[in-house]
């Protein structure tokens, strides 16, 4: 559910949705969300001052909470 909902925003955001790559390693308490997109889109993910990456991952706090989990985005280039 978590990674459909990265993959979701991101796609959104890009030039290249078609590039876009989220794959999840699962831990008994956390999850590590892995997002890989085009480098030309890297920039849209981040957003000035890293908004956008910081956006991304409140809402992925939030949704990880109600399912009582914990989850961390990383952004790979």
């Amino acid at each position: 559910m978590l990674r459909e909902l990265i993959e979701f925003i991101a796609k959104a955001l890009v030039d290249n949705p078609e590039e876009v790559s989220v794959s999840e390693v699962e831990g008994e308490v956390t999850s590590v969300i892995e997002l890989r997109v085009a480098k030309s889109d890297l920039g849209k993910v981040i957003g000035k001052e890293g908004r956008t990456a910081r956006a991304m991952r409140t809402i992925l706090t939030a949704s990880s909470t109600k399912i009582r989990k914990r989850a961390v985005l990383e952004i790979i280039e």
